[in-house]
């Protein structure tokens, strides 16, 4: 455990720092593109390929165990996005943009998800058992608030600066190079804040031995009792959702000929970035709660159908199209919400299945895998989309939730697992 500054200082930091990057990478990038002239299609195709490296992310995880401190690494890392988004908001205005702003947009999601596993090393590190607890919620919270900032505020004042510039592109372009300031910004602050955990130290290791370490964490993850169904609940669990979440901010701000609804930047901003986020955490929280009372058996079908059943929303809002903010932000609040509930089952079977030896390693080969489910299904979800129209998108995605259930029939696990003792 780390002595000296108060874990409050740094931990709802760190991971306000380990959800913005994300969030702008994987979610806004979608809808910028979209924006600035981009098709359906090709955002989704391209924009999927920025979760290759969460995807393959548990190859290099041990090398962050062994190699440097997370400290270092962490630091390293943010000071990279900060440049990087900075450099995005620089590429908008160029011909190319679209290359090269993906290509940028591409080191930045490397750059994220070495973020990610050097800041979950070090809340270990940083943190006894008891402060890890205490601090879950509290870091899923500001987790849940940058992605408000980036989803949410970011938009609006997007939408802002387009009504003030009467440009997009530079709209745009002046959103990310303030997203890169302030991760430059958090940076600066986490250079002074963050502890020197004792435990957190670079391990001396011969390369040789980096491999082994290396391979014996993945053979080991492979043999774990009951594999074959829980990769396939991790893979396939959130299938509806994957195409949903690739397809949904583009419906929002597609034109009402091409079925979408037509809404401004700013007005997605606070429909999706702000209240739906606020939905997202709602039902996280609500979601939390119950499983530490009920555990993960008793409560695992109702979690099942919240994050199913909500998505008949889009089904009504495609084939009863409007623009009252009202009607749209109250569907994805209720949408989000339901998922949020449903996602926390998801969330805590992971952190069942890493149990054990290189505990850390495996939850990041798990979460790898999980990319893996998001990024494949999204890379072909705006073709589908191309191919069928919106109204017809959005039934087949209700259909592609009896995969998620099948999936939650084959788990196994403790009947208790979760329930607060």
């Amino acid at each position: 455990m780390a002595k000296g500054r108060t874990s409050w200082a740094w931990v709802p930091s760190l991971y306000f720092a380990e959800g913005l990057p994300y969030v702008l990478v994987v979610t806004v990038s979608s809808l910028m593109f979209k924006q600035l002239g981009i098709s359906v299609a090709d955002v989704a195709l391209y924009t999927s390929w920025l979760y290759l490296p969460w995807v393959i992310k548990p190859f290099w995880s041990p090398f962050v165990d062994l190699v440097k401190t997370k400290r270092w690494w962490l630091l390293l890392t943010q000071v990279i996005l900060g440049a990087g988004l900075a450099c995005v908001g620089l590429t908008l205005n160029t011909t190319n943009f679209f290359r090269w702003s993906l290509a940028i947009l591409w080191l930045l999601a490397f750059s994220s998800a070495t973020h990610d596993i050097s800041i979950d090393g070090f809340y270990m590190l940083g943190l006894d058992e008891g402060e890890q607890s205490m601090f879950v919620g509290i870091r899923n919270t500001a987790y849940r608030i940058a992605m408000i900032a980036g989803q949410g505020g970011l938009l609006i004042l997007v939408g802002q600066l387009e009504k003030h510039f009467g440009s997009t592109v530079r709209a745009w372009s002046i959103g990310f190079m303030i997203a890169g300031a302030l991760m430059i910004l958090l940076w600066l602050y986490h250079s002074y804040i963050l502890p020197h955990p004792v435990s957190d130290c670079a391990t001396a290791v011969s390369g040789h031995n980096i491999m082994k370490e290396f391979g014996m964490t993945f053979v080991s993850y492979f043999r774990k009792p009951d594999i074959i169904p829980a990769l396939l609940f991790i893979l396939l669990f959130r299938f509806p959702e994957a195409q949903l979440g690739k397809i949904a901010p583009l419906f929002l701000v597609d034109s009402a000929a091409a079925g979408g609804l037509a809404l401004t930047t700013g007005q997605v901003g606070f429909a999706q970035g702000t209240l739906g986020v606020i939905g997202l955490l709602s039902g996280g929280i609500l979601g939390g709660l119950t499983l530490s009372r009920f555990g993960l058996k008793k409560c695992i079908w109702y979690m099942v159908a919240a994050i199913s059943v909500p998505d008949l929303v889009y089904v009504y809002l495609s084939w009863l199209p409007t623009q009252d903010m009202a009607v749209v932000s109250t569907c994805i609040f209720i949408e989000q919400m339901g998922y949020g509930f449903g996602f926390t089952a998801y969330t805590l079977f992971l952190m069942y299945f890493a149990r054990g030896e290189h505990q850390t390693s495996h939850y990041a080969i798990s979460t790898g895998i999980m990319a893996l489910g998001m990024m494949l299904p999204g890379m072909i979800s705006g073709m589908l989309q191309e191919l069928m129209g919106y109204r017809t998108f959005f039934v087949w995605i209700i259909a592609c939730c009896a995969v998620t259930c099948v999936v939650s029939a084959l788990i196994r696990y403790e009947p208790d697992f979760g329930k607060k003792q």
